[in-house]
């Protein structure tokens, strides 16, 4: 299902949240939302991900008491223009992201970058999604299109960042989105 951004949105020249989603059951794609609450040091109020604790199912798994480092998936809206060409029809939400931007390069930010989203909300950048079999699942081929190397050889992970809530607030489709860099050096980002 397709939602058209809010004209107003759409001629911004500046960083903005496309599109915002959530699922309270543990699904691979989250639904389109008109509006999402982000609680500080949970995620997002009501989804299957929000809490101190790691919520991912593999994770749990692995040790349920480890720190949830994946409160919050941001992806960035170009990756979806970038995946047309290869022939891929994605919609905001449907890769299991909370919040689909435009304007802002996820995947250049150091770990520890705060995005400032809306009018109050503070998210704190912690790594890279890892892509997963689930992409496969939902479209075949869709696992290998967000994989990628850089110029030295190294896996590029593309499938957007997690983040932490530092931060509360409500967040929709057409807020503006504010980097906020940590102190140099800069921390790349890994898996999480």
């Amino acid at each position: 299902m397709r939602h058209a951004l809010p004209y107003s949105a759409a001629m911004r020249p500046y960083p903005t949240i496309l599109a915002v989603s959530t699922s309270r059951g543990h699904h691979f794609s989250k639904q389109p939302a008109l509006r999402i609450r982000f609680l500080a040091g949970l995620g997002v109020e009501g989804d299957a991900h929000s809490g101190v604790k790691v919520k991912h199912r593999s994770r749990v798994r692995v040790d349920p008491d480890q720190p949830n480092l994946r409160q919050v998936h941001l992806l960035h809206a170009e990756a979806f223009d970038a995946l047309r060409l290869l022939g891929f029809d994605l919609a905001p939400g449907v890769i299991g992201e909370n919040v689909t931007t435009r304007g802002v390069d996820l995947l250049a930010l150091p770990r520890g970058a705060r995005l400032h989203l809306g009018e109050t909300a503070v998210v704190e950048v912690t790594g890279l999604r890892n892509p997963c079999v689930q992409l496969d699942r939902f479209q075949q081929g869709l696992m290998r299109a967000f994989l990628g190397r850089d110029d030295e050889g190294r896996l590029v992970l593309k499938a957007g960042i997690m983040a932490i809530v530092l931060a509360g607030g409500d967040v929709a489709p057409g807020d503006a989105i504010r980097v906020e860099l940590p102190s140099p050096p800069f921390v790349r980002m890994e898996r999480v």
